[in-house]
């Protein structure tokens, strides 16, 4: 029987993204490559300390039990050969399974995206996640200096969105930057009816849907919706979601208060934004990715 990836919440991950190899990495920056590559051969029986989004990768995988495998995550990485022997052994040491991985040495890995049918994809390569966005696939520059996930939820995946250019399409955020900003609110309650269409997250959190209804007794899945919108414009938020027939488990409405704080006391495994500013700021607090989607991100585009 030919095995498939098609039943399955796949996450794409680079080696970065799932560990610390930041003391690793300032050797490759400074342009020493076979020094890079020689450093990782050396500490092959040392496993590298979890990354940013290793909470993450470890409760999603949680997932799976002897009976299903729901789940699967996948190394694709700019890495070597040789320095993916280290990888696959930290992940070994650590208790999260692995069993593929690709590693293009120096190139761009996310057109192996669409074969492994990904259903996210985490770098902190901020080039492979535009192209992967640009492929229509949900991605995100992993920052490495965010905060660790905390510990509290043990039992429960938990990930915090933004909404516009991030769950749904930057529609409002066209609005409010190209007209007068007083006209966004007006905008959206004349549109409150009227789902916005989807963005480049809508996918994920489908799939996460999927795998909370198929069920488990060990995990479960815990969503919010962190957004800059106020009412009235939070009513057509609300609708669009009723209309892709999901729900969130929470729901802030900042009105453009700082998004840190509160997702500090929501503790995600980790939060996904599509403006520098908002994520510069959440990843003080909790895990973060930058979503380089939309036209807050086209305007930054040189």
């Amino acid at each position: 029987m030919s095995i498939s990836l098609d039943d399955k919440l796949v996450v794409a991950i680079s080696s970065r993204a799932l560990f610390d190899f930041e003391e690793e990495n300032r050797v490759f920056e400074a342009g020493d490559a076979a020094g890079y590559m020689q450093l990782q051969l050396q500490r092959l029986d040392q496993p590298a300390k979890p990354g940013i989004a290793f909470s993450l990768i470890q409760k999603l995988l949680a997932f799976n039990d002897t009976t299903s495998q729901r789940v699967e995550v996948v190394v694709l990485s700019r890495n070597d050969p040789v320095s993916g022997m280290r990888v696959f052994r930290s992940a070994q040491a650590a208790g999260i399974h692995l069993q593929r991985g690709v590693f293009t040495q120096g190139r761009s890995p996310f057109g192996y995206l669409r074969p492994l049918k990904a259903t996210l994809f985490l770098s902190t390569n901020a080039d492979d996640v535009r192209g992967a966005l640009a492929a229509g696939f949900p991605a995100a520059r992993v920052l490495t200096e965010s905060v660790r996930a905390g510990t509290n939820y043990p039992a429960e995946v938990r990930i915090a969105f933004d909404g516009d250019a991030v769950l749904f399409s930057d529609e409002a955020e066209q609005v409010f930057r190209r007209a007068r900003p007083r006209s966004l609110p007006e905008h959206e309650l004349t549109k409150a009816a009227q789902p916005l269409p989807g963005g480049p997250f809508k996918p994920l959190l489908t799939a996460l849907h999927r795998l909370q209804q198929a069920g488990n007794p060990q995990m479960r899945i815990r969503t919010a919706l962190v957004t800059a919108r106020s009412a009235p414009a939070h009513e057509r938020a609300i609708r669009t979601l009723m209309d892709w027939k999901i729900d969130v488990d929470e729901a802030m409405f900042l009105g453009g208060l700082p998004k840190g704080e509160f997702l500090r006391e929501f503790e995600p495994d980790f939060f996904f934004d599509d403006q520098t500013r908002h994520v510069d700021h959440a990843a003080l607090h909790v895990p973060s990715g930058h979503v380089a989607a939309g036209i807050a991100n086209a305007l930054l585009s040189p």
